[in-house]
């Protein structure tokens, strides 16, 4: 087994990322409706190839807006479900139709799907332009699922600095604990993207703070692959994962 992946235990997919949403906070900058979104059946494959060597112990899906892909949503968790994967979430803001029936037919298949986590991107940023009466009934409609929710905010500076956003993401959060849906620790914003130019007074000067999200070359734990099929280099539309995987060399 290549000494770089040998602790492999995580998958993350970007389903797309086109987007609902036009956040100041999003830290890839803008985001058009449209775009490339993942193959899905190159996606299932992946999940079921690397799963079979690796001890994978958890699975993500999320965008841009990954429920504009819902299908393909589907599709993966449901490998990840048959794989043994026994945690299985998606981040999602929960705007993604304006049509009532088919958020309702989405949110049923993603509960059949096998999705143990859905996390809620609910804060000042999105609810600047994501309405947040839609993104409550979308709550309900994973809770009567049996879906377990939660909301997912972002912080800007950090969770307990005082400034404008913040205050205004403590009420919006107040309004999903008033359903029953708690938060989870969310996210402190990172300094890039559409964050870098309209939130640049918040960020101090000069400084470019470690990007939390990036793995060690060395030792690879969590692989994330791209609508475009991209990862460690490779593409999963070219060849198998196992070879990418394989072949990955820490430059």
């Amino acid at each position: 087994m290549n000494q770089y992946v040998r602790n492999l235990n995580r998958m993350e997919f970007v389903v797309t990322w086109a987007c609902t949403g036009k956040c100041k906070h999003c830290s890839e900058g803008d985001h058009a409706v449209s775009g490339k979104s993942l193959d899905e059946k190159a996606a299932v494959r992946a999940v079921r190839e690397v799963a079979d060597v690796f001890g994978i112990e958890s699975l993500m899906t999320f965008g841009g807006e990954p429920l504009l892909q819902w299908k393909t949503v589907c599709s993966i968790h449901a490998a990840a479900r048959e794989s043994k994967i026994s945690s299985r979430e998606i981040i999602t803001n929960g705007y993604f139709t304006k049509d009532m029936d088919v958020m309702r037919t989405a949110v049923h298949e993603l509960g059949q799907s096998g999705i143990n986590g859905l996390l809620l991107s609910v804060d000042a940023f999105h609810q600047e332009t994501i309405p947040i009466e839609a993104v409550q009934q979308f709550a309900e409609a994973a809770l009567a699922e049996e879906i377990p929710v939660k909301t997912n905010p972002a912080w800007l500076v950090g969770t307990d600095a005082d400034n404008p956003y913040n205050r205004e993401t403590r009420n919006i959060l107040q309004r999903f604990e008033n359903m029953g849906i708690c938060s989870a620790s969310g996210n402190v914003i990172f300094p890039s993207g559409n964050a870098k130019i309209h939130l640049k007074e918040y960020f101090e000067a000069g400084m470019e703070p470690e990007n939390p999200y990036v793995e060690d070359p060395k030792d690879i734990r969590a692989i994330c692959i791209g609508p475009d099929g991209d990862v460690l280099g490779g593409n999963i539309y070219e060849k198998s994962i196992l070879d990418i995987l394989s072949g990955y060399a820490c430059l």
